[in-house]
């Protein structure tokens, strides 16, 4: 029951530390994480509906609609309902949106850096850690012994 033996922490504090150093990189951007990786997923492929989005960046609607909102006053995507199904929103991305890719294309070298991990050892990393996400979604929720 050690802090510093739980996966659960190590991860949450491993997140809290990758989302501090992605901070000063994205504010000359005038990006949050949460949009940097909204512009990940457009710059990726671009003209997705917000559920396909919100699929692919694990956010349920009523995270990314506003997350969404806010990006589209600052310029950086354009909402529009789907002319074949009008419950259907779809999300691109604006000149602005795009243009954005360029300036943002050294973050990821920067991170890794930032690691002091290889290339290797960041790639495995990350496979693994896709791969726990995939096993623990599949998995039913433990259940709870009776206290009594």
């Amino acid at each position: 029951m050690r802090l510093d033996r739980q996966l659960c922490f190590a991860l949450y504090a491993s997140s809290l530390a990758m989302t501090k150093l992605y901070k000063p990189l994205l504010a000359p951007l005038g990006l949050t994480y949460p949009q940097y990786l909204v512009l990940l997923a457009l710059w990726e492929q671009d003209g997705q509906s917000v559920g396909e989005l919100g699929e692919r960046l694990q956010l349920d609607s009523g995270t990314l609609t506003p997350l969404l909102k806010r990006m589209e006053q600052a310029g950086l995507l354009q909402r529009s309902r789907d002319p074949e199904d009008e419950r259907r929103v779809c999300v691109s991305l604006s000149t602005s949106g795009l243009a954005l890719k360029d300036r943002a294309r050294s973050i990821p070298q920067q991170l890794a850096c930032a690691s002091a991990c290889s290339l290797q050892e960041l790639e495995s990393l990350t496979q693994r850690l896709h791969q726990l996400r995939e096993q623990l979604q599949r998995a039913e929720p433990p259940s709870i012994p009776n206290a009594a």
